[in-house]
């Protein structure tokens, strides 16, 4: 990171955290899902689910940087397919929250299988959330430079992002 002010303007990149942590603040799918995570089945399987959504979050800023944000913007049925995955699985989540509320004052230690379980949905959480591609690809845009290298941008950004969500999902578990 010696060449970041080559490659990208320190106040970018401080403008970049400031805005992505307060959007991050805003609470969402993931975080929703991180605290039923953290009420119900403890703090270890709230860290999983964080992993996951961390994981989800890759994907989703990577694949925007590639330009899948383009093909789903192009293509509404594209983009009405990704974003009707994403509200089934938000019903299916909401319906087993409700099911596993019954034991809300039972929080059992977390085995294997029910980690694995935290961990696919943070990730299926970070990764179904219909707007997030449209939303860093116009987010990111804003905080790149157009005459530096690119890709190095992406990943200071990218690994910037990372850090402020496990920040402030770790806040909420």
């Amino acid at each position: 990171m010696r060449d970041m002010e080559t490659q990208m303007p320190f106040e970018n990149w401080i403008a970049y955290v400031i805005a992505y942590a307060v959007i991050s603040i805003i609470p969402g799918p993931s975080v929703f899902m991180v605290i039923g995570q953290s009420l119900s089945r403890g703090t270890k399987a709230a860290t999983a689910c964080i992993m996951g959504d961390l994981a989800g979050g890759v994907i989703v800023m990577s694949a925007s940087y590639l330009g899948l944000g383009l093909l789903l913007a192009s293509s509404s049925i594209a983009f009405m397919a990704l974003k009707w995955a994403g509200v089934i699985y938000m019903a299916w989540l909401g319906i087993m929250q409700i099911r596993t509320a019954r034991n809300l004052l039972e929080i059992k230690p977390i085995s294997t299988a029910s980690a694995r379980g935290s961990l696919g949905a943070g990730f299926l959480t970070g990764v179904l959330n219909p707007k997030a591609i449209m939303f860093y690809m116009a987010f990111l845009a804003q905080f790149i430079e157009p005459t530096a290298p690119q890709l190095p941008q992406f990943m200071i950004l990218m690994a910037t992002s990372t850090l402020v969500v496990a920040l402030v999902l770790g806040g909420y578990a």
